[in-house]
């Protein structure tokens, strides 16, 4: 349930096909981001008609809100949330490090306030991924430390070792849960929590994936890997840590220098990057998964992304136009509703605008996705994603 097949391959790209517990993906493919279990202003069904093949939540905001136990009694993220395809759960690494001021890191996990009532809680690699247990999606994600996008060579070296240590315990901790340290849980039910807190059912069927780290530094990312790969085998691996102040330079030299080294046979996951160029040169250096929260939050405030950049749906140009926002695109908003439709709804504040815009923009990336799987088992994606970068940077219809 948990395998991936690599279908073809031009020059770095790659196209390919994962099998989770509940459905494929066919690679590359971006995964809009549901982070309280909902993608924001969409109904699920919404978020199926733009082609999406699997959702992520987060575990951190969902350990808040409304608590694992919670989910977990109401059938897990699925039954939760309606959504019935993939899933996978960011462990809240991120979400830590974003809380500056607010958190303290030692060897043992992190401690921190709640941003929404100010009680102070504290994380563990066991705990994130006993929550992410609970809460049950296809891929639970490894507790990493992240460290900022210009963070020096020692701090980018702490973060990455300790990263590391941190994996061996989410390794262990997620074996007992799964029930692969041989403890049979799998066929146990009503058995008690590996934490001890109360009886569960029989487990999750569920993969981890580690996440490499290392800042900035090429040496530190390499070290990762295989530090990660001592700790192996593992069905997916993820690279976490930029997108987070670096240059884009810096992000797409740190791409090639791990393409060579992470292992070919597993999908490869960019943490939490998704801007319409910044997915066409993650899969130009052999990136298969992509996140983020861009589409839905530049949707909300009237941004679309058009194959010729991005446009302000609020401009007055757009006013009275009786074009669709995108010619090219298939997406409900695009073959529905003319630009002037659009603006007027943003000019009156309606939450209608804010749910078009969104779904066009999710359905932009993952027709990216489509595209450039098409132009990899064609064998011209070179040719093809250098013209369509130029054409967006340019502005140029």
């Amino acid at each position: 349930m948990f395998e991936f097949q690599l279908e073809a391959t031009c020059a770095c790209a790659r196209a390919g096909r994962l099998t989770l517990p509940h459905g494929e993906i066919r690679t590359p493919a971006f995964m809009p981001v549901g982070t309280h279990g909902v993608v924001r202003g969409l109904h699920p069904a919404d978020v199926r008609r733009t082609g999406a093949q699997i959702v992520l939540a987060n575990a951190y905001h969902l350990h808040l809100r409304p608590g694992e136990e919670v989910v977990h009694q109401m059938g897990g993220l699925h039954a939760f949330t309606g959504w019935s395809g993939p899933m996978l759960t960011d462990s809240g690494g991120f979400q830590v490090f974003s809380l500056a001021g607010l958190r303290t890191i030692t060897e043992d996990g992190v401690a921190f306030t709640s941003h929404i009532d100010g009680s102070l809680r504290h994380l563990t690699p066991e705990r994130v991924v006993a929550i992410q247990a609970e809460l049950d999606a296809d891929v639970a994600m490894a507790f990493d430390h992240v460290v900022p996008g210009q963070a020096p060579y020692e701090l980018a070296c702490e973060g990455m070792e300790r990263t590391l240590r941190w994996l061996s315990r989410c390794k262990a901790e997620h074996e007992k849960w799964t029930g692969a340290d041989g403890s049979g849980r799998e066929q146990a039910g009503g058995t008690p929590a590996p934490d001890g807190s109360r009886p569960l059912p029989p487990a999750p069927v569920q993969t981890l994936w580690p996440i490499i780290q290392g800042g900035t530094f090429d040496d530190l990312r390499r070290r990762s890997v295989e530090g990660t790969l001592d700790r192996g085998p593992w069905t997916g691996m993820a690279i976490g840590g930029l997108s987070v102040g670096e240059p884009k330079a810096v992000m797409h030299r740190i791409l090639e220098a791990l393409g060579p080294v992470m292992p070919p046979a597993i999908p490869r996951y960019l943490m939490g990057v998704g801007f319409p160029p910044d997915l066409l040169e993650g899969i130009a250096r052999g990136v298969d998964l992509f996140d983020c929260v861009a589409a839905t939050r530049n949707g909300r405030h009237g941004t679309a992304w058009l194959p010729t950049g991005r446009a302000n749906v609020r401009g007055a140009v757009f006013k009275g136009s009786k074009a669709p926002l995108d010619a090219e695109c298939d997406c409900e908003t695009c073959t529905t509703c003319p630009r002037g439709y659009l603006r007027h709804l943003f000019m009156v504040e309606d939450m209608l605008a804010l749910r078009l815009v969104s779904i066009h923009n999710i359905r932009f990336l993952i027709r990216l996705g489509e595209q450039a799987r098409q132009r990899i088992c064609e064998g011209t994606f070179d040719s093809w994603h250098r013209a369509w970068l130029d054409r967006y940077h340019r502005g140029h219809p």
